[in-house]
């Protein structure tokens, strides 16, 4: 079983923390099908810009959404390299949870039954 390095457990647990709040689920599913400038996503949401903002920051600070600049707007996009990052990540659970069998405890110093 390969361990994960200290970098990588950051970046993991970020990438999470930042799925943690509803809105930013939200955020993620509106950018799904396409990328949309801060104002269609402050409409869409029905939700104040600074607000917005706040959000948007923690996905891009996750890595999670990636933003670009055009004329005078900022448009905003999916990142989906590191949410492939965080899917292989979850996938390793899953792979390894039919090979390694539970085991029983064999200390039971103190435990009674």
């Amino acid at each position: 079983m390969q361990f994960t390095t200290s970098s990588r457990i950051t970046s993991f647990a970020t990438g999470f923390q930042a799925l943690s709040d509803p809105l930013r689920i939200k955020i993620l599913e509106l950018l799904r099908s396409q990328d949309l400038c801060v104002c269609e996503l402050c409409e869409q949401l029905d939700i104040n810009q600074s607000k917005l903002s706040f959000h948007l920051k923690t996905l891009k600070e996750a890595g999670l959404v990636q933003s670009r600049q055009q004329g005078r707007w900022m448009y905003y996009s999916l990142n989906l390299s590191q949410i492939v990052f965080l899917e292989q990540y979850l996938a390793e659970y899953r792979r390894f949870k039919s090979v390694i069998p539970a085991r029983l405890c064999s200390d039971t110093r103190g435990i009674t039954t």
